[in-house]
């Protein structure tokens, strides 16, 4: 009896140790889509700003 109480709370621990990883990873991939993101604004408005000074000489 005792054994298989134990079995089941490391297999319910193992389960919730897999989905608190797979929500870290999400989350991180989450993450890295808005830098990704944000780096590209960035760079197309320092190419616009580029241009706009460039043309206004």
């Amino acid at each position: 009896m005792m054994r298989t109480v134990r079995s089941k709370a490391e297999a319910q621990f193992t389960a919730t140790q897999k989905k608190n990883e797979k929500a870290l990873k999400e989350k991180e991939k989450l993450r890295k889509e808005k830098a990704d993101q944000l780096k590209r604004l960035r760079a197309l408005r320092l190419e616009k700003e580029a241009a706009d000074k460039k043309a206004a000489e």
